[in-house]
């Protein structure tokens, strides 16, 4: 489902040449209350690799990964405001039509909160559905027109 890439070192020269500047995200954090739960939801629905770290877990996302932090984690250095479980705001992009990212939502069981609705992403406009993480955090899926479309 990502269309991130990650690049060995000799491979990545070439690539960030034509992506400048060459400052990406990398990772970023949430928090959850309860790691299966969790896990099953960034795996299953989400689409992540779970990668082990510790006591936790990381979900990772081709190049972009989501650091996790909760039960049992005492992580530093933290944000003045750590992030809290349901207080995330997060789009990820879907390959494919949006009915494709609500029937895969349906599948799981996971509500539609929102949408279709047109909205603007990185890639431009696009269109989005909105829906809820198992603490409440906010997801998007959104996604963009095929440029080879007419």
């Amino acid at each position: 489902m990502a269309d991130t890439q990650t690049f060995t070192v000799m491979d990545s020269d070439a690539a960030l040449a034509e992506l400048g500047p060459a400052i990406h995200l990398d990772h970023c954090v949430i928090h959850v209350s309860d790691w299966a739960r969790a896990t099953a939801f960034y795996r299953d629905v989400m689409g992540a690799e779970v990668v082990p770290r510790g006591h936790g877990v990381a979900y990772r996302f081709g190049g972009v990964q989501l650091n996790a932090h909760g039960p049992g984690l005492s992580p530093t250095p933290l944000a003045d405001k750590p992030v809290m479980p349901g207080n995330s705001d997060l789009c990820f992009r879907w390959s494919g039509p949006i009915e494709g990212a609500m029937a895969h939502l349906a599948a799981h069981g996971v509500p539609v909160e929102l949408g279709p609705v047109e909205r603007h992403g990185a890639a431009g406009a696009g269109i989005s559905v909105y829906f809820r993480d198992p603490d409440g955090s906010l997801m998007e899926f959104i996604t963009y027109p095929d440029p080879r479309d007419p």
